[in-house]
């Protein structure tokens, strides 16, 4: 059997984590300049000048501007989404819908506090054109949305099986009108539409969301 030098070993590893910095700074790069000028008029030579490389290094990289796109996405949604699902799922809350409102408060939250986050939902809703190359796009991207649905859908089904959905709610029509409030909110947010003392009420608005949705206490001795 062939060994490995350490010498070699350590080489490799050094190249291979240079390599993934060079990615990770060609990201970056992408995501502040597709938020300054818009996908449509961002080339890869102006993120790779913008991220302090070659064209060619970017080309090693991600295969096109699309490509490029998708990874800016996942390295920020990613960890959204798994702090969104692990609240979904969490054992703790003895009521669905109380993860429901953990979830879409924990969403706004980011949107928020976290500018990485509300950079690439900038980018994703008002600086990108999803036509010629990205024209099948849109399809993927919308994809987080249609899961959105179906895991807040299950939760209020979880929740009618519980008996702490307010009876004669159907749990797929909630989930639609609980994705509708959450666009809206989201696009007013994102557009600029809404001043801090409006922003404040965010919270307010969600529980009041979801108390139209919650079984009342003395709903029996109606």
């Amino acid at each position: 059997m062939i060994q490995v030098q350490p010498e070699k070993q350590r080489m490799a590893r050094k190249t291979k984590e240079a390599a993934e910095r060079t990615r990770q700074q060609i990201i970056h790069a992408a995501r502040q300049v597709f938020h300054e000028c818009g996908v449509s008029r961002t080339s890869l030579e102006n993120i790779a000048k913008a991220a302090g490389v070659t064209r060619g290094a970017v080309y090693w990289h991600f295969a096109n501007k699309a490509d490029l796109f998708f990874a800016m996405r996942e390295q920020t949604s990613l960890p959204l989404l798994a702090r969104t699902d692990s609240l979904l799922l969490a054992e703790g809350l003895a009521d669905p819908l109380d993860s429901v409102e953990q979830v879409i408060i924990e969403f706004f939250h980011s949107l928020e506090n976290c500018p990485e986050v509300r950079q690439m939902f900038e980018i994703m809703v008002l600086r990108c054109e999803y036509v010629d190359e990205f024209a099948t796009v849109q399809a993927e991207v919308n994809r987080p949305v249609l899961d959105f649905l179906s895991k807040i859908e299950t939760a209020y089904r979880r929740a009618q099986e519980q008996g702490t959905l307010r009876p004669g709610l159907e749990p797929e029509l909630m989930a639609l009108d609980t994705w509708a409030f959450t666009s809206g909110l989201f696009h007013r947010l994102l557009a600029g539409g809404a001043d801090e003392a409006w922003r404040a009420r965010v919270p307010e608005l969600i529980a009041a969301h979801m108390t139209l949705r919650r079984r009342s206490p003395d709903y029996s001795s109606l």
